[in-house]
C-alpha cells in the first residue's frame, strides 16, 4: 500500500517546501550512502553529524523526496532540483514514527513483535521462517530494532501478508513506543537477562521494560513467554487472567514443552507430544526459538509439517552462532555480533559440550553492564572453569577479568590488549579439528578475528 507526500503533510503536520504532494513515496532511508533512485531520505540529527544538511547528497544519488527538520537556501534548492520534493517537519524521528504507525494501520495482517534480553534476532529469524511457509513475510532486517529501525521496517511493507518485528531497547519507555507503533497481534518475550542492566538497575527493572510490549498489544492479542525464565515465570504466576498468555519451556511445566531432547554438534532434536522436530543450529538454546516457531505457527493455523519445514530452513542473521567450516576441518563459531552474560554463558555451555575436538574460546568485553560489569565478567570466568574448555584467549580490559578467574587443570590461558595480537596467537596454535568460539560485544570488532582466522 503506497504512501504519498500528502500523507506526510497530514500525519506529521508537515510543510511542503517544494514538489508535488501526490508523489508516491519509495523506500525510506536515513543513510545517504545506500540511497537508490526514488528513495525517501530522512534527515536525522545525530551526535556527530546533522543528516538534515545532506539533502543535496541525497538528491544527487537519486532520492525523490527529502524529509528534513530544516533547510538553508530553499529558493536556490527549488531551482536546482525542480522535480524533487522537500518536506519540513518539527522532528524527523517523530515524523518517521508517525508515518510508520499510519502505514501499520493500513494493513490487516498478523504482526508478531519480539523482545527479550537474549536471542531476539534468532527468535525473529525462526518465527519468520515458520510463518513464511504460509505467508509472504516481511521481517526486521539486520539490527533495525530500535526507535529508528522499527519504523523503517514497517515503512518497508509492500504486498506482504505477515510482519515479524524485533524490539530492542537501552532504557525504560523505549519498548512502549515501539509496541504502540507496531501494534502486534502476538507479543513474545524471550527472557529477562542482564543486557543493559547498567541502565535499568536490576533484572526487575529489565522485566518491567520488556513488559512494555503489552502497551501496544491488540486487545484480543496473545502474549508468549519463556516459562523457564525465573522472572517471567514469577510474573506469570501472579497474573489472574492467563487466557491470553501461552508459556513455553524445557525445564518447567509449560503449555508447550520440549521433551526427549538430543543435542549434537550440528543441531538438536526434541519432541512435543508425538511430534518430532529438528533444529539445524548448534546450541541447545535454539530449541527455545524452535518452540516459539511452533507456538506462533499453530496460532496462525500452520500445519506441523509446515512448521517442521520452517524450522529446518531457518537462515540465521550473520554473527549469531554462525558455524564456519575452515580448512583442516577447523570450525569457527562466529557469535561476535553482540554479547551479554546470558548469551556468553549459553555459547560457552555449547562449546563445552562439543566432543572430539579441541575447544578454544576467544572472549572479550561485554559492554553496557554498568556497576555490574566486574561481577558479570568474573562470572563468565567461572563458566569457563565449569566447562571443558581447552584454551581461553581473552582481549580487552574487561576480558582480562574473565581470564583471571577462569581456571582448570588442563586450561591454557592467554590475554591480549588488542585483536591483532590475539590473531597472531590464534593462528600460531590452531590445529586440525579445532572448534573456536569468537564472542564479545560488537564494539570490540571481533569480526576482524573471525575474518582473519577463517582464511
Amino acid at each position: 500500500m503506497d504512501l504519498r507526500v500528502s500523507d506526510i503533510l497530514r500525519e506529521c503536520n508537515a510543510k511542503l517546501v517544494c514538489g508535488d504532494e501526490n508523489v508516491v513515496l519509495g523506500d525510506f532511508v536515513k543513510d545517504t550512502r545506500i540511497i537508490k533512485e526514488n528513495d525517501v531520505y530522512v534527515g536525522i540529527k545525530g551526535d556527530n553529524l546533522d543528516g538534515n544538511t545532506l539533502y543535496e547528497q541525497a538528491f544527487e544519488k537519486g532520492a525523490k523526496v527529502c524529509i528534513l527538520e530544516h533547510i538553508d537556501n530553499s529558493d536556490e534548492i527549488k531551482e536546482k532540483y525542480p522535480d524533487r520534493v522537500i518536506v519540513i517537519v518539527d522532528d524527523s524521528i517523530k515524523a518517521l514514527q508517525q508515518l510508520a504507525a499510519y502505514k501499520r494501520s493500513l494493513y490487516n495482517i498478523p504482526v508478531i513483535g519480539i523482545t527479550g534480553s537474549v536471542g531476539k534476532t534468532s527468535a525473529r529469524d525462526m518465527v519468520a521462517s515458520v510463518v513464511a511457509t504460509k505467508y509472504n513475510v516481511w521481517k526486521t532486517q539486520g539490527n533495525y530494532n530500535n526507535h529508528l529501525g522499527l519504523p523503517l521496517t514497517i515503512l518497508g511493507l509492500k504486498d506482504h501478508e505477515a510482519l515479524v518485528v524485533e524490539m530492542g531497547m537501552n532504557h525504560s519507555g523505549e519498548i512502549s513506543v515501539l509496541s504502540k507503533i507496531a501494534k502486534p497481534d502476538i507479543a513474545i518475550i524471550t527472557n529477562v537477562g542482564t543486557a543493559h542492566i547498567g541502565n535499568l538497575g536490576s533484572r526487575e527493572g529489565i522485566l518491567k521494560a520488556k513488559l512494555e510490549i503489552l502497551d501496544g498489544l491488540k486487545q484480543d492479542g496473545l502474549l508468549i513467554i519463556n516459562n523457564d525464565d525465573d522472572m517471567l515465570s514469577s510474573w506469570y504466576d501472579k497474573q489472574e487472567n492467563k487466557d491470553k498468555i501461552i508459556t513455553f519451556g524445557i525445564d518447567c511445566d509449560s503449555d508447550i514443552r520440549a521433551t526427549d531432547i538430543k543435542i549434537g554438534e550440528r543441531g538438536s532434536s526434541f519432541k512435543i507430544d508425538e511430534g518430532e522436530f529438528e533444529v539445524p543450529i548448534a546450541g541447545g538454546h535454539y530449541i527455545y526459538h524452535a518452540l516459539l516457531g511452533i507456538v506462533v505457527g499453530r496460532k496462525l493455523n500452520i500445519s506441523d509439517d509446515k512448521i517442521v519445514e520452517g524450522i529446518k530452513n531457518i537462515e540465521l542473521t550473520k554473527g549469531r552462532m554462525e558455524m564456519i567450516k575452515c580448512s583442516d576441518d577447523i570450525v569457527v563459531i562466529n557469535d561476535c555480533y553482540n554479547a551479554n552474560y546470558d548469551s556468553m554463558k549459553a555459547a560457552i555451555d555449547y562449546l563445552g559440550k562439543v566432543e572430539n575436538r579441541r575447544k578454544i574460546a576467544v572472549l572479550g568485553d561485554m559492554l553496557e553492564l554498568g556497576e555490574f560489569s566486574e561481577t558479570l565478567h568474573k562470572k563468565i570466568g567461572e563458566e569457563v572453569s565449569m566447562n571443558s574448555i581447552d584454551v581461553l584467549i581473552t582481549i580487552g580490559k574487561l576480558g582480562k577479568l574473565i581470564n583471571e578467574v577462569a581456571g582448570g587443570t588442563h586450561l591454557i590461558k592467554y590475554h591480549f590488549d588488542n585483536n591483532e595480537e590475539a590473531i597472531k596467537k590464534i593462528k600460531s596454535i590452531m590445529e586440525s579439528k579445532d572448534i573456536i568460539l569468537v564472542k564479545a560485544s560488537n564494539a570490540m570488532k571481533f569480526i576482524e578475528i573471525v575474518e582473519a582466522i577463517r582464511k
